[in-house]
């Protein structure tokens, strides 16, 4: 098995090494998606009265995590 390439659906995919503009665009999305989220969370805590499973850094992280890669894809 090639571990460099990887074949799905008939494209072929090559393993990226993570680059410093994908850390930098993810930090900036980061730092942005914190005070929306912490929004969110109080909202969220408030209309349902209880804490929510997820955080609002942990929101954040996932929120980030989510849109970054998109900026990338071809």
């Amino acid at each position: 098995m090639q571990s460099q390439r990887l074949r799905a659906h008939g494209v072929q995919h090559v393993d990226r090494v993570p680059r410093p503009e994908f850390a930098l665009y993810f930090s900036l999305i980061l730092i942005v998606a914190v005070p929306f989220a912490l929004v969110g969370w109080v909202m969220s805590l408030v209309r349902e009265r209880r804490v929510p499973e997820c955080g609002p850094f942990a929101r954040a992280w996932r929120e980030a995590g989510e849109i970054t890669p998109e900026i990338f894809r071809p």
